[in-house]
């Protein structure tokens, strides 16, 4: 069990970890579709050539497509190649390593759905029984009244009468079978020994630094998306909850129980307290009192009021989404990084320093 958690935590830590996880659960499912899929051969030649094929391809695009569309890389591929370039210039090289890291997990799953179906065999004697010679093997049912070919279409259907008990067709089925696993096997050493070498020849010709800096701006523009949508559902949700709060209070002027409160401006030190022994009061005394719970809800209370960043219109969120995507922002934070600090000290009447926030 504490394996398993470890696993999960592993494919929880970033993008490229749950893409990672995602692939890996496509290739297991490849693997239970096919042993889970009855293959029947029709058994007739010119069908079982077409139909073969068509099991053997058609589902590994099917999983190509699908592993490009669950792939988070494909997203952020797409908008760094189709978005202008307004205040930052597009980087090819970011572009070609998400598009090979994408392509590379796309191509987990299709390629475990033909080496399946190789090791197994059943499709490859489907489709290439009919190209062995017959005068090969003995036993030969000679009585049925078929053709050769046609006697050959058979040899996948082991239910059919012109083969019960028929060392013939076994004889056959072994010898395609054994060539359907040897393309297989040679399949999946080609693979392996090409990821090898690519592996240890790529350090040797490739510059270090400009891979690191690829790699580290991908997953920069990775984390910005993220972080992007992240604000814009924060932003959404304090939208929304000032629509409601702002509908409920037009319909208690209008109902005319809205009662005028006048408070001084700023807010003295002390409106946090009570504020707070409000919140007691309305939740049985639950809601933490004394000091930290007056500070810690004034604080709560200012970032919600921080959330909306004067985007207080749909125009003014219209545009500022348009923006987005036209003109990112320059990769600068020099301003933000050094911006001074505003101090502001509290005083009593006579003129004494209280405390200061910074």
């Amino acid at each position: 069990m504490d394996r398993m958690k470890l696993v999960l935590q592993y494919f929880q830590t970033n993008s490229e970890s749950i893409s990672n996880g995602i692939c890996i659960a496509l290739a297991l499912v490849a693997v239970k579709l096919y042993t889970s899929f009855d293959f029947n051969c029709p058994c007739l030649p010119q069908y079982n050539k077409l139909y073969s094929m068509g099991v053997m391809i058609v589902p590994p695009i099917i999983l190509f497509f699908l592993g490009v569309l669950v792939n988070r890389h494909t997203g952020v591929m797409m908008d760094e190649w189709m978005r202008p370039v307004g205040k930052r210039n597009k980087n090819p090289a970011v572009v070609k390593f998400l598009f090979s890291a994408m392509l590379q997990r796309a191509l987990l799953a299709p390629m475990v759905w033909i080496l399946v179906t190789l090791l197994d065999g059943k499709i490859f004697i489907c489709a290439f029984s009919m190209g062995v010679d017959p005068k090969t093997f003995t036993d030969m049912p000679n009585n049925t009244g078929l053709d050769v070919l046609r006697l050959m279409a058979k040899v996948p259907c082991k239910e059919d009468a012109i083969f019960k008990d028929s060392s013939f067709r076994k004889a056959v089925s072994r010898y395609v079978r054994c060539y359907s696993q040897a393309i297989g096997w040679s399949i999946l050493l080609l693979l392996i020994l090409v990821g090898a070498l690519g592996r240890m020849i790529k350090p040797c010709f490739d510059d270090h630094g400009r891979s690191m800096q690829t790699r580290y701006w991908s997953n920069y523009m990775d984390v910005e998306m993220k972080l992007f949508d992240e604000k814009c559902a924060l932003h959404a949700r304090e939208f929304a909850r000032k629509c409601v709060v702002q509908f409920f209070e037009g319909m208690q002027e209008e109902e005319g129980d809205r009662e005028a409160v006048c408070l001084p401006y700023p807010m003295p030190p002390f409106y946090g307290y009570r504020r707070a022994e409000a919140r007691e009061e309305e939740g049985g005394g639950g809601g933490g009192g004394g000091e930290g719970g007056g500070v810690d809800g004034d604080v709560e209370w200012e970032a919600r009021e921080e959330k909306l960043y004067g985007l207080t219109k749909p125009s003014q969120v219209d545009r500022m989404l348009d923006r987005w995507f036209t003109c990112k922002p320059e990769l600068d934070v020099t301003h933000i990084a050094h911006r001074p600090r505003v101090s502001v000290t509290w005083q009593d009447p006579r003129g004494r320093p209280l405390y200061s926030d910074v």
